[in-house]
């Protein structure tokens, strides 16, 4: 019988999947999702070559996983973080800077090379965490709007396109020297394009 971490099974189980989850994160970032395999997981993180498949059937099982762990603990950061500052034009600051900085750490593969390697319904699974980080921008523009601290323009467009300049990976990939700038750069354009006049458009 395989020895339990921890003092229960519960417990053994998330010590398990911890240890995977961080073999796991080392090799998508080092080699890449189509290089990884469950025994090189396994090995890294100790397990038997078998024991595996008692927690995944397959990578892609596990990938969804580790998403969808990763994502849960982003979102509750996300959230402490904004909930922290009052002022909305702050929280968006907070929003950007941590949606970059959180870019610039991780290195998954792109939405497009994950939905060409998932099942449409795994990748669906991973999508649909995205949903409580726009809720969010969403309630933080509306804020926004209803204090006059942001242009009335419509959520629906104006989302997608702060969306996709927050995902945009040339932003970040600079020298590490360069990132405080780079973002700084970045969290400024965010806000111009939402309506905020910063110090640079006062000068």
């Amino acid at each position: 019988m395989p020895k339990i971490i921890g003092g229960s099974l519960p417990e053994h189980r998330e010590h398990v999947r911890a240890r995977v989850f961080d073999a796991l994160r080392g090799q998508l970032y080092e080699r890449g999702f189509d290089a990884v395999t469950l025994a090189s997981v396994a090995a890294e993180a100790e397990l038997g070559r078998t024991a595996i498949y008692n927690h995944f059937r397959d990578k892609e099982e596990l990938l969804v996983a580790f998403v969808e762990h990763e994502a849960a603990r982003y979102v509750a950061l996300l959230g402490a973080a904004v909930d922290a500052v009052d002022d909305p034009v702050e929280k968006l600051a907070t929003f950007a800077k941590l949606q970059l900085r959180t870019l610039a750490e991780y290195h998954l593969p792109p939405g497009g090379a994950l939905a060409s390697a998932l099942a449409p319904s795994a990748y669906r699974r991973i999508a649909a965490h995205a949903d409580p980080i726009v809720e969010k921008l969403r309630a933080i523009l509306a804020r926004g709007v209803a204090e006059g601290r942001f242009a009335d323009h419509d959520p629906d467009i104006v989302i997608p396109m702060v969306t996709a300049a927050l995902g945009a990976r040339q932003v970040v990939d600079v020298p590490a020297e360069q990132l405080d700038t780079a973002i700084s750069v970045a969290v400024g354009f965010i806000l111009r394009a939402v309506g905020v006049k910063t110090r640079d458009d006062q000068v």
